[in-house]
């Protein structure tokens, strides 16, 4: 099920899930989003739906320099939540600028506000060509969430 209820935002429920996801960045198969915050410089997030499966996210670390080069799927550091531990990929090619400086004294900020302040990373470069919009990212939490549960999607649009 799928609404706009304003404009920037769209909201979506399946099952027992809900989010927001805003219309100005693009989400990829691996829930993050994305967002151009100067021209060809990316901010990097977290989905709701990553931090469903996550937990609540207790800890970031980086492991890659600021101005390193990076290739798509490169481990750039981790993240832990109450329910995982995992490698945290880069989903923008080219160069590192670096982490979410707030997330050394506030990692709290992710779960908090998702979408502004707790955005992960920036890479200045090219974005994953699988990211999508927020209506082709919901076609893709359709067919995810219905795996899921034991069904399949195939055919429904």
């Amino acid at each position: 099920m799928l609404s706009g209820a304003s404009v920037g935002d769209l909201y979506y429920r399946r099952s027992r899930f809900s989010t927001k996801l805003m219309t100005d960045r693009l989400y990829t198969p691996s829930h993050f989003w994305v967002k151009e915050h100067d021209p060809g410089c990316w901010r990097v997030g977290l989905t709701k739906f990553a931090a469903r499966m996550l937990g609540d996210v207790v800890d970031v670390g980086f492991e890659t320099a600021a101005d390193a080069a990076v290739r798509l799927g490169d481990a750039i550091g981790w993240f832990e939540g109450f329910k995982a531990r995992s490698d945290l990929y880069t989903v923008v090619e080219g160069r590192f600028i670096g982490g979410n400086p707030v997330l050394a004294d506030d990692v709290d900020v992710i779960d908090r506000d998702r979408y502004g302040a707790g955005w992960l990373y920036a890479v200045e470069g090219r974005v994953d060509p699988d990211a999508r919009d927020a209506a082709g990212y919901v076609q893709f939490l359709d067919h995810v969430i219905d795996r899921m549960r034991g069904r399949s999607s195939e055919g429904q649009q």
